[in-house]
């Protein structure tokens, strides 16, 4: 007799991701958690006086929000949202390549915080919750950063680089917390939620 899913109760569900983020959906694949997306179009903007360390669950329940129209009974919507902290000041997505070297700079030689917020909801409740992991970075050249955003797609990726790629791989001698949730997801933490939904 073949074991259950530990997830299989969410065979109940018509379970959206609110994200077209590939890592995300790889995660949430990882979990066993069958899915379809959506994309949430609302402008991420943190209110001035918010403290930045909120700023991430902030935007996951403000995508969730903006979803909320798209989604249809008997659904769980999980939305999630990214942000590197350096210096307490929020690194988001780079404009440009200048802007990615700027960042990757400031990260070499210093550890910072990653933070990922997450919304999960249904027709009767919601959950939101942040996870937040240490990264530290060894020293990277200006000879090394051009190289890395010349050659790997950081347009997409909060502070500019990917712990699975490159930068990852050579520069990141330390993490405390999830290694996932730097790639966008707090797996652990959201497998936590989901099983007790």
């Amino acid at each position: 007799m073949k074991t259950n899913n530990p997830l299989s109760h969410l065979d109940a569900y018509y379970v959206i991701l609110g994200s077209q983020s590939p890592r995300r959906k790889e995660l949430l694949a990882n979990l066993g958690v069958s899915y379809k997306t959506l994309v949430s179009e609302v402008e991420e903007i943190v209110p001035d006086d918010m403290d930045v360390m909120d700023a991430p669950a902030y935007l996951s329940k403000l995508k969730s929000d903006d979803l909320m129209s798209q989604v249809k009974d008997n659904f769980l919507l999980i939305t999630a949202d990214t942000v590197v902290i350096h210096k307490h000041k929020i690194l988001g997505k780079p404009k440009d390549s200048e802007d990615a070297i700027n960042m990757i700079s400031k990260l070499s030689d210093t550890t910072h915080a990653v933070i990922t917020g997450v919304t999960v909801r249904s027709t009767a409740k919601i959950r939101t919750f942040s996870n937040t992991t240490l990264v530290t970075v060894a020293p990277i050249s200006k000879q090394e950063i051009k190289w890395y955003v010349e050659n790997y797609n950081v347009m997409d990726k909060a502070g500019s680089y990917g712990i699975q790629d490159w930068l990852g791989v050579s520069k990141i001698t330390k993490l405390k917390g999830s290694y996932y949730n730097v790639m966008g997801l707090p797996t652990d933490e959201l497998f936590r939620v989901l099983k007790e939904w």
